[in-house]
């Protein structure tokens, strides 16, 4: 399965506090980005999203108590079992594709320096998906759907119906939000 393959509903829900859950959970969004947790708590939140038939991406980088190291990612894989992860590090992708996640690659695009070396990880690394932030830039989304051979998925500073709409016509496969009155449309 590839994350094309996962993509129902065009909104992911971006988890960034725990009060988020249940609105995921009640969301058409079948994805989730879960961006908040520790080891203590991780599995109750993946349980209840597992439960709602969630598809869930774990950002690794915000998970309080885990490292950026194989052997997290190990854990991640065999004790928790999501979908994939999210990360910054693309030093961390093989060792997750090697305990069979998917992984997107999240990038701010900041300057045109970043978004050249965002392809060249892409051409590098090979994620299965880049999330780009900001996601409210049609030019930069079109541009990079030229220029590298993976689903795009657009987020940060989204607000309304508009900039999703504006995303996806650009070429986005997905546009993640975390502002959950976006989570219910049906795209």
């Amino acid at each position: 399965m590839n994350i094309v393959d996962l993509v129902q509903s065009q909104v992911i829900a971006s988890i960034k506090s725990e009060g988020d859950i249940e609105k995921a959970i009640s969301s058409k969004s079948n994805i989730v980005f879960l961006l908040t947790g520790n080891l203590l708590n991780m599995t109750e939140y993946l349980d209840k999203l597992k439960e709602a038939q969630k598809s869930i991406f774990i950002h690794i980088d915000f998970i309080e108590g885990l490292s950026n190291t194989k052997s997290a990612i190990k854990y991640i894989a065999q004790k928790w079992n999501p979908a994939g992860i999210i990360t910054t590090k693309s030093s961390l992708i093989k060792f997750a594709k090697d305990e069979g996640l998917m992984v997107i690659q999240r990038m701010f695009l900041i300057d045109h320096s970043a978004i050249k070396k965002g392809i060249n990880i892409c051409q590098s690394y090979y994620p299965d998906a880049i999330e780009v932030l900001p996601g409210l830039m049609p030019k930069v989304i079109d541009h990079l759907t030229r220029q590298v051979n993976l689903p795009i998925i657009a987020g940060g500073l989204i607000s309304s119906k508009e900039d999703i709409i504006k995303g996806l016509e650009a070429g986005a496969l997905a546009m993640s939000t975390g502002d959950s009155s976006l989570w219910n449309f049906d795209i």
